[in-house]
This record gives C-alpha cells, sequence and structure tokens, in this order.
C-alpha cells in the first residue's frame, strides 16, 4: 500500500512538473503579442518633453520641441500634444482619444493658432503626415493601435539588435487602407515594439526604430527612436526627455475646448 502511496506521489509530482514546462513552450499568437505590448506598465498618467527633429534627403534639420501628456481610462487613452517651439509651430495642439472597443473610430482633432480653428481628423486623414514629420496621426500613440483593426500572424522570435524580440505581421481589416502589412518586433523584456516596417502596394515604404530605451520610476520608454521614409529620403528623430508619472493629470485638459482656450 505505502509503495503504491509513494508511486501515485511520484508520479503527481512529475505531472506537475512537466505540464507547467509544455505550457511555457507553448509559441504565443500574434494577438497575445499586440495585447502584450498593449497592456505594458506604463502608469496610469504620464508627461513629459519630446524634441522632434526632421531631416530631408540632402540633411538639412528642423527642430520641433513639444510637451505631450497622457493618461488612461481602462483600456482607453486621452493624449495632448502641444508645441512649444519653433515659432512658427508654437501653440498648435493635437489631442487624440484612443478607445479599446472593436470597431470604434478614435477620436483626433488638430488646433492650429494661425487659423485659430480645430480641425478633426478623421477616415482617410489619419494617413497624412503629422506637422511635416513622418510619422502619420495613426503612427502617433506607437503602439495604441486597436488590436482589432488588424489579422496578426506570428512570425517567430528573431533578434533586432540587443532586443530579443516576438515578431509579427499585422495586415489591415480595412482594404482601402494604404499600409498593407505591418510587421513589428516587440522586444520580450519590455514589451516595447522596437523595429517597425510599413509595407504599402509599392513594397517597403517606411522604418521605425528604437534607437535606445530608457527606464524611470520603474517604467520601461523609448528615449530615442528614427523614422525613416523611404520613398522621400525623409526621416524623423525623436528625443524624448525623462517623462513624470503618475503625477495626477487633471482629466479637463482633454477637451476639445481647451485646444482654443490654451
Amino acid at each position: 500500500m505505502r509503495n503504491r502511496i509513494r508511486s501515485a506521489l511520484a508520479l503527481l509530482a512529475f505531472v506537475l512538473l512537466v505540464i507547467p514546462s509544455f505550457a511555457g513552450a507553448e509559441e504565443p499568437t500574434g494577438a497575445d503579442v499586440i495585447m502584450k505590448m498593449r497592456m505594458r506598465p506604463d502608469g496610469e498618467d504620464r508627461k513629459g518633453t519630446v524634441s522632434m527633429t526632421l531631416v530631408n534627403r540632402r540633411g538639412a534639420k528642423r527642430v520641433r520641441v513639444m510637451e505631450q501628456t497622457a493618461k488612461d481610462y481602462g483600456m482607453d487613452r486621452k493624449a495632448i500634444i502641444v508645441f512649444k517651439e519653433p515659432a512658427d509651430v508654437r501653440g498648435t495642439k493635437f489631442l487624440s482619444w484612443t478607445y479599446d472597443a472593436p470597431g470604434r473610430d478614435d477620436d483626433k482633432w488638430l488646433y492650429i493658432p494661425s487659423m485659430k480653428k480645430v480641425r478633426r481628423i478623421s477616415g482617410s486623414a489619419n494617413n497624412d503626415f503629422f506637422m511635416g514629420s513622418d510619422f502619420t496621426y495613426d503612427d502617433i500613440d506607437m503602439g495604441r493601435r486597436n488590436v482589432s483593426k488588424d489579422t496578426h500572424t506570428y512570425l517567430g522570435e528573431d533578434m533586432r539588435g540587443v532586443y530579443e524580440c516576438w515578431k509579427v505581421e499585422s495586415v489591415p481589416v480595412d482594404r482601402d487602407d494604404p499600409v498593407r502589412r505591418r510587421v513589428l518586433w516587440v522586444d520580450k523584456k519590455t514589451c516595447i515594439p522596437v523595429y517597425l516596417e510599413y509595407y504599402t502596394d509599392q513594397g517597403l515604404s517606411r522604418v521605425y526604430e528604437v534607437l535606445e530605451l530608457q527606464q524611470q520610476q520603474g517604467f520601461w520608454n523609448v528615449k530615442s527612436a528614427r523614422m525613416r521614409n523611404l520613398e522621400t529620403e525623409h526621416q524623423t528623430l525623436m528625443e524624448f526627455s525623462p517623462f513624470v508619472y503618475d503625477s495626477g493629470v487633471d482629466d479637463n485638459l482633454f477637451q476639445v475646448a481647451v485646444l482654443q482656450r490654451g
């Protein structure tokens, strides 16, 4: 009897050890990786200064400085960008409300002081380039694109520079999307997209790459990144100052009326 009990306990111990190892070895799906990316820890709110350098094919540079503030509402997010420098864009503001609900379009508005008018960004305008940069309005909140907007295919693990990544191909459900597919490399340690390729009907059109990550207040974020437009030979360098997290950002900051009031 004792031998039978010992045998049963040994078998149970073996099963408990082996089953988790098989479960851990299972490959994630493409949607799993995208959800990990969307749900990575980054505080309830965050704010900081961003420097955006525009570089044309001849190497000429234009630098723009902006302040960015964002706050989460569950899986939804509201964010505002205010341009501080140079003088010709000072006071320009971009407000976005991104939603997690499948099929619900995000809300985006742009205020340009010289026109004293708030412009709503919707439909095909989401694919316009943001303030002369190589980022579209749809790219601005990198990593927040709704999971349901694409069909995601897991392509395996791959090294991208020093980063050990999951690789995923995302194909838009909307057949009118000019970006036919996106290929992402998501860092396994931080769940941050560190490399991203955009393909149109003409082939590879743009490449986004993280140059450096940083950790602040226990949260990982991007310190510097670059978007290259292979068609125009133009590029945009983004450099992020240390952000402040969980400071209790006021909800009223994200109202459309605030864009014109300042």
